[in-house]
């Protein structure tokens, strides 16, 4: 009963930084699934993103201009590696290395040279709170995150209904064929890289208020939660979800799963320090089912079929 008890205390937190985490994990699905490049700079615009809203808005800025700056972060970020492998032919993931590891001076300077700045949500007006994440109120962070995971899908399965948008998605099908039919592919690369890291941006701006701080390591291993929320996504609901926007909310969805895994596992008694070492095997294990399924599952199938045929 202890254990059912404390469970379902925790899993209301556990699906807010879900939905959160689901926002960031969005920005990794443009890079690894629609740009199919393997991007970096992540980890160093999961804290960018909140250094620049908590330190704008400690200073007089409204929330909302504190996370579009925020956006606008993560984005010119993400322009770096984009130059950096367009234009120096930097192949990708050293270019988002690279790109990552300056952001970390970057983030230590937005924090005025401290590790982390806190900001009191009693004496600012934040979006979301983590003391509000059992209220059943309008302020209710899991309430909010819904709402901009919504928001977002929808203005993304709209971007990428346009031309541009669905030259982007062509640079990641087939880059050749893309420079073949004249699309400026470099272009679109830099771009999709600007785009994601800006969302990446984003959700570390809304992270940074639920926990009330910016933390210049607030980034770190984020990429794998991010490619576990993707991969959990895929493999769970890839049957069902087959629409552009319903494979954007399978993302989100496979966030909240994620951390709902997380949180069964530390309520179970796991040290919380092995938590990395849980999300390389939760990531490793979710990569390996359709590589799995196909091996053997599908081949069972065909033998099935021959012996009957």
């Amino acid at each position: 009963m202890d254990f059912v008890s404390n469970l379902l205390n925790a899993l209301p937190g556990a699906v807010a930084q879900g939905l959160i985490w689901g926002l960031m994990a969005i920005g990794v699905y443009i890079t690894y699934k629609v740009l199919d490049l393997a991007d970096l700079t992540v980890d160093g615009t999961m804290s960018m993103g909140g250094a620049v809203c908590v330190m704008l808005m400690m200073n007089g800025a409204n929330v909302w201009v504190a996370m579009l700056c925020a956006f606008i972060a993560g984005m010119l970020a993400g322009a770096v590696t984009g130059i950096l492998h367009t234009g120096m032919g930097i192949p990708a993931i050293l270019a988002g290395i690279l790109t990552q590891l300056a952001i970390y001076s970057i983030n230590l300077r937005i924090l005025g040279n401290k590790a982390n700045q806190g900001i009191n949500p009693d004496k600012y007006d934040l979006l979301v709170s983590l003391r509000n994440v059992k209220e059943v109120s309008i302020a209710n962070p899991i309430l909010v995150a819904a709402i901009f995971t919504v928001v977002l899908i929808a203005l993304l399965y709209w971007f990428f209904g346009t031309s541009l948008g669905c030259g982007i998605r062509a640079t990641g099908a087939n880059p050749d064929m893309s420079r073949a039919q004249g699309i400026n592919v470099n272009f679109n690369k830099i771009l999709g890289l600007m785009l994601s890291n800006g969302l990446v941006a984003l959700a570390s701006a809304l992270y940074a208020q639920y926990q009330g701080f910016a933390d210049v390591n607030a980034g770190r291993g984020a990429i794998v939660i991010g490619l576990a929320a993707v991969i959990i996504g895929e493999v769970v609901f890839s049957r069902i979800f087959r629409n552009f926007a319903l494979k954007l909310l399978a993302v989100a969805l496979g966030a909240i799963i994620y951390y709902l895994v997380i949180q069964i596992v530390l309520t179970l008694g796991m040290n919380s320090n092995d938590l990395k070492m849980l999300s390389a095997i939760v990531v490793a294990v979710f990569l390996a089912v359709p590589y799995w399924k196909g091996k053997y599952w599908n081949k069972s199938g065909k033998k099935g079929e021959a012996k009957n045929a």
